[in-house]
């Protein structure tokens, strides 16, 4: 099992920036990708941001919306996966979510290829 816990949410004028964290325990040494994911109220849940933790360097991948503007790195000692978010827009309104899978490959963007997730973390963009 694992155990993930979002933070860093809140409220931001647009073009700001944030940075959240996503702290994993239990058993991290089987955890192959993980993601950070967003919902806003009434729409699907879409995938932002992804790594292979399995990789050294690791690799990184982010959806096109956000590609220059979102980093997603990790901290191996800590066990934490950040979201560096920059330039945000009011439409990036939304629950931000951390996923981590154990399977040997999937389709970062799939939600369902994630057995484990957090509780979420609220980012509010204002215009």
């Amino acid at each position: 099992q694992v155990q993930l816990v979002e933070s860093g949410g809140g409220s931001v004028q647009a073009g700001g920036s944030l940075r959240l964290s996503c702290a994993a325990s239990g058993a991290t040494y089987s955890v192959n990708y993980m993601s950070w994911f967003r919902q806003a109220p009434g729409k699907e849940r879409e995938w932002v941001a992804g790594i292979d933790t399995r990789t050294r360097p690791v690799s990184t991948f982010s959806a096109g919306s956000v590609k220059g503007r979102f980093t997603i790195s990790q901290d191996n000692a800590k066990n934490t996966v950040y979201l560096q978010m920059n330039t945000l827009k009011p439409e990036e309104t939304a629950m931000y979510y951390c996923a981590a899978s154990t399977r040997p490959s999937l389709a970062l963007e799939s939600p369902s290829g994630y057995q484990y997730w957090g509780q979420g973390t609220q980012v509010t963009v204002s215009s």
